[in-house]
């Protein structure tokens, strides 16, 4: 008897789909961009119910999609390329202009004022390891214009 509920409880808990955070993203944006620039960043804010990081972006509006930090180092400004961004459970941690940032590379198509660019983030939680992928669009605002 003890081994048949041991069994169906184990079956239950492995049919359980992995619980996710529950994340949210507001004020999504991007730089609006001039013909033949290839290039622009993309800002958000993102707050995650609990521990969690982000780990891989993607957009169908440019070839790569990138997380970058832009910090001082000396007197110097300098922007890198960084695998993730941690995610700290109730905090909203924003990327913006200076700081952490999206780079969409390989723009497909200008940017223009008005239009709207898709954008996935992958998120992994650091409890269990389950990922989601959440769906967001980046306002596209004025060059400078946020």
């Amino acid at each position: 008897m003890k081994t048949r509920s041991l069994a169906a409880l184990t079956t239950l808990c492995l049919m359980t789909p992995p619980a996710f955070a529950e994340v949210s993203i507001t004020e999504a944006w991007a730089n609006s961009s001039v013909p033949l620039q290839k290039v622009t960043g993309a800002f958000m804010k993102i707050t995650s119910t609990e521990d969690a990081r982000l780990i891989a972006l993607q957009s169908p509006a440019a070839e790569v999609v990138e997380l970058h930090e832009m910090r001082m180092e000396g007197d110097h400004m300098i922007m890198r390329a960084v695998p993730e961004l941690k995610l700290p459970a109730g905090v909203t941690v924003e990327l913006k202009p200076g700081s952490y940032h999206v780079m969409l590379l390989g723009l497909k198509a200008q940017a223009r004022e008005g239009d709207s660019l898709p954008l996935s983030l992958t998120i992994e939680s650091f409890a269990n390891g389950s990922r989601q992928t959440i769906e967001t669009q980046l306002s596209v605002k004025p060059l400078g214009g946020h």
